[in-house]
């Protein structure tokens, strides 16, 4: 198993999902999206749900804002909900609290273009989970992405945009 298997591996772990997603469909997911739904964005600097999503735009993901209390985040229109996205996504990336998650995952798989359902480190939606999975579609919780992502190396060939 390659170096960032092994360190992707031991993130999935820490999970404490043993359904989510394998090693290698984690790095393929996060080298095969393009265009990531950020469903909590946050305009407070200080929180990860500003900090990851920076991240990702900064390594050429395009981001799109979702949050109903904000009109613009890094400099980018917000989305008031992921029912206004209507540009396809490859991923929808869960920044609210647990007790949110599951209704924002149930609107992410009514999507027709079946995104991956990412829930950051912290959130978990189960039962949406067994769902999705049942259904073919990735979903991954309690795993922050830019660890994922970081795992990988920056200098990971498909990294760079």
């Amino acid at each position: 198993m390659s170096d960032d298997l092994v360190r992707l591996d031991r993130l999935r772990a820490q999970s404490g999902d043993s359904d989510n997603p394998d090693a290698a469909t984690l790095r393929d997911i996060v080298r095969g999206v393009r265009r990531i739904a950020v469903v909590g964005a946050s305009r407070d600097p200080t929180k990860a749900a500003r900090r990851v999503p920076s991240y990702l735009a900064a390594k050429g993901f395009e981001v799109i804002p979702v949050n109903p209390h904000a009109e613009r985040i890094w400099g980018r229109p917000v989305k008031r909900s992921l029912d206004e996205v209507h540009e396809p996504v490859d991923l929808v990336l869960v920044f609210r609290p647990t007790g949110e998650a599951a209704g924002v995952a149930r609107q992410a798989l009514a999507r027709p273009e079946r995104p991956v359902v990412w829930l950051q480190e912290g959130i978990f939606a189960p039962e949406v989970a067994a769902e999705a999975r049942a259904a073919g579609v990735a979903f991954v919780q309690n795993l922050c992405i830019y660890k994922a992502h970081r795992s990988l190396g920056e200098n990971a060939p498909g990294l760079r945009r």
